[in-house]
């Protein structure tokens, strides 16, 4: 069963690298263009992975992954976060409010795969 990533950056770039990445190694891609837009979508599909980004208009990965965290269905779902955000505080803060894990951009896309398919099976 092919497996439904949610990927979320207010960058079109990085969402089609994402997404390009994700295709190729067989995933279902689901885009969003900030947190509200995922947030949408989340509701709707079912996913089996969110990659965000932090730094968003309108709703940051960082409130995304608390709303998504008060869902039950996303209660368990992994939520990896994308960015550019290395500053160890706000790890603590995603950590905090639930994130799976950290990757940093710019991406290497083994490496996504690799932490992606660690996390998914």
């Amino acid at each position: 069963m092919t497996k439904t990533i949610l990927a979320v950056d207010d960058s079109a770039s990085i969402r089609q690298m994402v997404a390009f990445t994700l295709k190729g190694a067989g995933y279902e891609v689901i885009q969003a263009v900030d947190g509200q837009d995922a947030l949408d979508k989340a509701n709707v599909h079912n996913v089996n992975l969110v990659l965000t980004d932090i730094n968003m208009p309108r709703m940051d990965g960082l409130k995304l992954l608390e709303t998504l965290r008060n869902l039950t269905h996303y209660k368990t779902i992994p939520i990896l976060m994308l960015t550019t955000e290395s500053d160890n505080e706000i790890k603590a803060k995603g950590r905090a409010a639930g994130a799976t894990g950290w990757l940093v951009k710019p991406f290497d896309p083994t490496r996504l795969l690799e932490v992606i398919a660690k996390v998914i099976g």
